[in-house]
Order: structure tokens, then sequence, then C-alpha cells
């Protein structure tokens, strides 16, 4: 595999950050952020690559000279797939409860915290 994959991952990393960074509202930052945690599965995707590989189901008429993938990287994707999802509804949820007791998802708008 070329490097052509690590550099999407990188490039959807930045948009992610950069996103973050210019943000002036709370929902738009969480969605980037969700763009950034994508990247992340490009990458592992990227690393697990195997050119010719199959799945490693031995004992299925494939022998033993034939390259295979490797399974824990695409658990690993799967794995971080549901950590993100349930990383934006909790911060979805947040800017929810922020949005009812502030009345404001502009980050500038929230001012200090109170007690």
């Amino acid at each position: 595999m070329t490097v052509y994959a690590y550099f999407v991952a990188g490039a959807i990393m930045l948009i992610g950050i950069l996103g973050i960074a210019t943000s002036k509202n709370l929902v738009h930052a969480v969605v980037c952020l969700s763009v950034a945690q994508s990247s992340t599965y490009v990458l592992l995707i990227a690393v697990g690559f195997q050119y010719g590989g199959v799945a490693p189901i031995f004992g299925s008429g494939v022998d033993q000279q034939t390259p295979v993938v490797d399974p824990v990287v695409q658990a690993l994707a799967l794995t971080d797939i549901v950590v993100s999802a349930a990383v934006t509804s909790m911060l979805l949820a947040l800017v929810i409860q922020m949005a009812k007791r502030r009345r404001a998802i502009d980050p500038d708008d929230l001012g200090p915290l109170e007690g």
C-alpha cells in the first residue's frame, strides 16, 4: 500500500482540528471532533491492509503461503467506531443541556462556570 492513505488520514485529522479551533458553535465543534476521529478509521485500515490478503480462516483450502489480513486491526476499527458514536452522543447531550441551562451554544457566550 502506498503512503496515500496516511496522507488522507492526516488531512482528515487536520480538517477536523481546524474546524474545532475555529468553531463558534458547540454542535459544529462536536461534528468536527467526529470528523477528526474518523481519520483514525482510515489510519487503522491503512495499517492493516495487505495486498492480496484473505480472511484468516485456516483449514478452508487456503495454503500457508497466502498472505492473510490481521483481524485485530479490523476489531480495533470497529471498536473505534463504537467509541466515536458514544463520545459524539455524550457530547451532543452535554450541548443540549448547556443550551437549556445557559440559552447559548456559542462558547464565547457561556462565560465562567457557576457552582
